[in-house]
Parts: C-alpha cells; structure tokens; sequence
C-alpha cells in the first residue's frame, strides 16, 4: 500500500477521483504466508480486489494496476467486465514470447538477497534493487525511497514473506479470454528507461488491447516517479473521465 504514495494519491483525489490503496495479501498488514508458500493466485488476489469493492459498495472502479499486478486487472477486465469501468497499466507487459528480456545492466546491478532476520540489511537490498528497477533514471531518489523501505519494513507484519511470495504464486490466466477481450477503456502508462519490461512490453500491451492508448514517460524506468506525478495524474484524470461509473 504504502509504495503508493499518499501524496499521489491526494493528487488523484483532488481530481474528483475516491482513491482506494490496500495491502496485497503478504504484504503490509494483511494476511502472509510462510515465505516460498503463498497459498493463493492472481485469481484469488483478483477476488480480494472485487471484495474490497464489494464492501464499500462500489460497483464498478478504475483499477490502476503496475508491473505484475497488471495480472489483476487482465484477469478483472475479462472475467468480470461488469465491475471494470476502466483499467490502467504502469510498467506492465502481456508476457508474449518474442519482446526483449531485461537488460544486462539489470542483472548486474541487483544486489545479493538479504537475511531477512537483519533489517539493515533487507533494507539495503530494497533500496538497491529500487536504484537498478530505476533504469539510471535521473529521477531516483535513493533518499525518499529509503525512508519508505524503512516504513514499509516496520509495518509490515512478515517481510520475508513480502520479499519471496509474489514471485512464486501462479500466474493463472481469465477464463474467458485474454487481452484482446478486455472492453474497458484502457491506458498504459510505461517508462523508456524501463530495464525490467523495456518499452515494447508497454506498445505490445497497447496493441493487444482493443483502443488502448499509451503514455510514455521519459526517463523514467519501472516506478513512478516523484518528478513525473503530474503528467501521470492529468492522464488518469483524462482517462478515467472516459468510462465513469
């Protein structure tokens, strides 16, 4: 939750949108699961969105979705098109064979997992796998994203099972179809500086979704950053006045 940040989350809501952040399952304060045995899918994180829907009475949302968490709203926007009134990617990607593989650079440049045990260390690792996500983007703030390691890490009820668990759950897939079924009105947001999904994973994505539109951001890697906020807000803005519900 915390990795959106609550300023730009004011800045959407200025904009007349009811903005909703929530813990993922193993993460923040919500349920976890011993590390390396999640115990769910994207299916069930799809359900646990739908649920926070559900309980505070909303019918149809605008769901902004990054990175591998694009999955919830694939999975959304085709098996449940009636609860979607529009989808957003950031850094996202369909996963076709044939787009680039992450950089070289990448590679080089994550650090050694941490000891989860020891909390400097976990948070170095955060803070340094952050910088090589960041793509060499002038924008990184290696200060700012401390300081929210830091916080993430001291609310969170098991971060070990933060640091593992996403990677090692399915990755199931809708049961109706695939990106060029989804009908909602659909922006993809994607960095050039991205080294994790590198651009064409962003126009890929944007020609796999009927009528999708791309932003692209530049010198901006796989985040979302500070110096950027105020062109992704007018987009969203712009975008999510398209399908209203």
């Amino acid at each position: 939750m915390l990795w959106w940040d609550a300023e730009l989350c004011e800045r959407i809501a200025a904009g007349t949108r009811y903005v909703i952040r929530y813990d993922h399952r193993d993460t923040g304060r919500s349920t976890s699961y011993p590390p390396g045995q999640p115990a769910y899918s994207f299916t069930d994180l799809t359900l646990d969105m739908l649920g926070i829907q559900d309980a505070l009475g909303i019918e149809r949302a605008h769901l902004v979705c990054q990175s591998m968490f694009g999955g919830i709203g694939l999975i959304a926007g085709v098996d449940h098109p009636d609860r979607v009134a529009s989808l957003t990617f950031v850094s996202s990607s369909t996963g076709a064979a044939g787009l680039p593989p992450p950089s070289d650079e990448l590679a080089k440049g994550l650090p050694a997992e941490p000891d989860p045990t020891d909390a400097a260390s976990v948070v170095e690792y955060v803070v340094g796998s952050t910088r090589s996500y960041a793509g060499g983007s002038p924008y990184f703030d290696e200060t700012a994203i401390r300081a929210l390691v830091e916080r993430d890490l001291a609310r969170a009820g098991n971060y070990a099972s933060t640091l593992v668990n996403h990677y090692a759950i399915e990755f199931d897939r809708p049961a109706r179809g695939g990106f060029g079924d989804i009908a909602a009105p659909t922006l993809v947001v994607h960095g050039d500086h991205d080294p994790l999904l590198p651009l064409p994973h962003g126009k890929g994505l944007r020609d796999a979704i009927p009528g999708a539109e791309l932003l692209v951001l530049e010198g901006v890697g796989h985040d979302l950053p500070r110096p950027v906020w105020d062109d992704f807000v007018s987009a969203l803005i712009r975008h999510t006045g398209r399908g209203r519900p």
